[in-house]
């Protein structure tokens, strides 16, 4: 099992930048496909972007492609989501979530496919 602790949300600007970071305890970091998730109110969880077990491969959803990087320092149990260009739409709570796989190129964008979740972090965007 793996434990998941966000930090780095709170309110910033339309067209400023946050950095999300998420830590990771229990077992091997390096074993887990990472992903960043999205939850507006009202609205139902999103796919933000995820990332492979070496860090060579990411993917994001189209709303945040280009402004947003995903990136991991498996050293570190990390996982970061650097977010530039924030507009109001970008408000949520955010989630990062783990899941195990054995292959680099094992990628899912859905959240039903982690097992692991942290508690969130809020992210507010004013205009």
């Amino acid at each position: 099992q793996v434990q998941l602790v966000e930090s780095g949300g709170g309110l910033a600007q339309a067209g400023g930048s946050l950095r999300l970071s998420c830590a990771a305890s229990g077992r091997t970091f390096s074993r887990y496909s990472m992903g960043w998730f999205r939850q507006a109110p009202g609205k139902e969880r999103e796919f933000v972007a995820t990332i492979s077990l070496s860090g060579g491969s990411a993917y994001y959803a189209d709303s945040v492609k280009g402004r947003f990087i995903i990136s991991r320092d498996n050293d570190k149990a990390t996982v970061y989501l650097q977010m530039n260009r924030l507009t109001p739409e970008d408000t949520a709570v955010y989630y990062c979530a783990a899941r195990s796989v054995v292959s680099d190129s094992d990628i899912m964008f859905l959240g039903s496919a982690y097992a692991y979740w942290g508690q969130g972090t809020q992210v507010t965007v004013s205009s």
